[in-house]
């Protein structure tokens, strides 16, 4: 079983999040049957922008990288308190651990900026949330080359720039956890296959 794990930050976007729990559970039951989400934060409870409520399966110090293949991160809002967590020492230093171990990180929007503060993304291709250009120069900061496409891979780390590509990376990471085959089926029976388009 391939174990992908969902960092729950407070102030996280839940239709963010929401993908990479749809994608990898459509996996789990209809598709290859090879992959199961679970989701950490810094408390059982999480606040979403706009302040709803979640319950986290793990805290992030029960976490051990070698246990899971893939780092699924959702943006947020600031105004939310995003960056509190997503910023933490603890978040960054496990960011890192994935990398080093060669594990997948998939990022949506500024759920990007944390991978290029952990310095992963330094020398690295990505991008982040394009409607305000303080997030992609901020990424930039970080020594990221900032590409200004919808969605970058690069290394086996994702990142993308509005909540309008939130399916594509769902997709793209099941694609590289199991085959493009596979992520092609879960597309066609989720309804995003061409012939809905």
């Amino acid at each position: 079983m391939k174990k992908v794990l969902l960092f729950l930050a407070d102030g996280f976007e839940m239709l963010e999040a929401s993908v990479f729990i749809d994608v990898i559970g459509w996996n789990l039951v209809d598709g290859d049957k090879s992959t199961k989400l679970f989701s950490c934060g810094f408390q059982k409870e999480v606040k979403t922008s706009f302040d709803q409520k979640v319950i986290a399966d793990y805290l992030i110090d029960e976490i051990r990288a070698e246990d899971f293949d893939a780092l699924a991160i959702p943006g947020g809002f600031e105004e939310y308190g995003f960056y509190q967590d997503a910023y933490d020492e603890r978040f960054l230093s496990l960011i890192r651990e994935f990398k080093k171990q060669d594990k997948i990180i998939a990022s949506i929007c500024v759920g990007a900026l944390p991978l290029g503060k952990s310095g992963v993304l330094k020398g690295k291709k990505g991008t982040t949330y394009n409607q305000k250009p303080v997030r992609q120069e901020t990424l930039k900061s970080f020594g990221v080359d900032v590409i200004n496409q919808p969605i970058v891979a690069d290394s086996r780390m994702i990142t993308s720039w509005n909540p309008s590509t939130a399916m594509e990376v769902a997709f793209l990471l099941l694609e590289m956890l199991t085959s493009r085959q596979n992520a092609d089926y879960i597309r066609e029976i989720m309804g995003f296959g061409e012939k809905n388009q």
